[in-house]
């Protein structure tokens, strides 16, 4: 992989999580709930990643290159 791209992809995970935190921050100064409600929405969408990522595995044909090994 090249440097650009690894530097890219982490700057943007970096940017991505700081304004998770600080829209987080916003919301409860804003609402009075407590802080595991706000805490919901960074592990929903991190849950629905992980899901994508796992569907896209198990469906994947070109993945299952062990399938067609003999035993």
């Amino acid at each position: 992989m090249p440097l650009d791209k690894l530097v890219l992809i982490i700057v943007c995970v970096l940017t991505a999580a700081a304004a998770t935190v600080w829209l987080g921050a916003v919301l409860l100064a804003a609402v009075n709930v407590p802080f595991a409600g706000i805490a919901l929405l960074p592990a929903a969408l991190v849950g629905y990643i992980v899901f994508r990522v796992i569907a896209e595995r198990v469906g994947n044909k070109q993945e299952d290159h062990y399938d067609e090994m003999d035993h």
